[in-house]
């Protein structure tokens, strides 16, 4: 194939991901200096402008990283529309090791970016980001959450993530035992990052039999030896006989390999994208009698922290108040995916696209 015939391809088969998934825009970022890689992938703003997390990660390739972008942007827009927030939904990637990389003039450059966007995107954490990162791209934009309490912000949005996913898997607990009790139950939570810690705190405290694993030995030793927690391999989380599976890590770990093995009447985690293919994955749960809380919804919590702080005026406990809806929003979608025989991911994505659509012949995109 000639260069000429290689690049039109490409730029085909690019154009042709982003618009299966319906997106709006997608930004390519580059900085020489500093190193910056960035994607951000805007989504939808119907409902407004685009509010989002931004994860750093290691990603092997650069198609990895846009994949990652586009699914979780779209997931966004979701996860506002189905919570009853007036945001759309966006989300970036920065493609490197957050651990080398980082520094005050790479995160503010990518700050320069984002304001460049004219507030059509607006950013907060996500994996490998801190609330100090958001404090140095605030130094260059105002569209940016999450920042600082000392700065008049909701600070880390993690806690209100883990409370939201807590309350998911209790609506869950309901649906499949007539009880929202988890004293007793058996959860194997993989990912014990700053949401998965506070989501097995929560378990411990109410008398779960919690077991961990996670890629940081040292994370591991804390939040085992803090709530009593049992640590297991990473391969090990799916086979064991367990109550719920909770996936706190990245996404795709519901797939092919992995769901056949899993032994749990329940998932309900706080990762995005669990389904490595949405359709299939979904249906495959379903026809294993597992009872599956869409990811998008019960991890809305931290998107509501965030919109909380965007409206200004910033109010932990009104957070929290909002966050205490998802759990009436998931019995209810369990309920129709039930009586609809149909996946309970696929029933939130029509609840969430008919608020999205009904808005949509009132409003232009922002």
């Amino acid at each position: 194939m000639e260069i000429k015939e290689m690049e039109v391809a490409q730029s085909t088969s690019l154009f042709n991901q982003v618009s299966t998934m319906g997106h709006e825009q997608v930004v390519f970022c580059y900085d020489e200096p500093t190193g910056l890689k960035a994607i951000i992938g805007i989504h939808n703003t119907v409902l407004g402008p685009a509010l989002g997390g931004t994860r750093m990660w290691n990603y092997t390739s650069e198609s990895e990283a846009l994949t990652d972008a586009l699914r979780l942007s779209r997931g966004m827009t979701y996860k506002a529309a189905i919570t009853g927030l007036n945001i759309g939904g966006g989300k970036a990637v920065i493609i490197g090791d957050a651990s080398k990389m980082k520094t005050e003039a790479f995160m503010r450059r990518f700050g320069r970016f984002v304001e460049s966007l004219g507030g059509r995107y607006i950013t907060a954490e996500d994996v490998n980001m801190k609330t100090k990162d958001m404090e140095y791209i605030s130094m260059e934009t105002k569209h940016v959450t999450g920042l600082p309490e000392s700065m008049g912000g909701g600070g880390d949005p993690s806690p209100v993530t883990a409370y939201g996913t807590y309350l998911g898997m209790k609506a869950s607990a309901k649906k499949v035992y007539g009880n929202d009790s988890l004293s007793g139950k058996k959860v194997a939570v993989q990912g014990v990052g700053q949401v998965g810690m506070h989501l097995v705190e929560r378990l411990s405290k109410e008398g779960a039999e919690v077991y961990i694993t996670d890629i940081s030995e040292e994370k591991l030793s804390k939040v085992a030896s803090q709530h009593g927690a049992k640590v297991v391999g990473q391969e090990e989380i799916y086979d064991l006989d367990v109550d719920i599976y909770a996936p706190c890590a990245l996404g795709a770990t519901l797939n092919d390999d992995t769901i056949g093995r899993l032994k749990c009447q329940i998932v309900a985690g706080a990762a995005n994208n669990q389904l490595e293919d949405e359709n299939r994955h979904g249906s495959m749960l379903m026809d294993k009698g597992i009872v599956y809380a869409p990811d998008f919804l019960i991890n809305a919590g931290g998107l509501i922290n965030v919109y909380a702080e965007h409206l200004g005026g910033y109010n932990k406990e009104s957070a929290y108040q909002h966050a205490d809806k998802i759990y009436d929003t998931c019995l209810n979608i369990l309920n129709v995916a039930e009586n609809d025989k149909i996946p309970a991911q696929e029933a939130a994505i029509q609840l969430a696209q008919e608020r999205i659509d009904a808005m949509g012949k009132v409003k232009l995109s922002f």
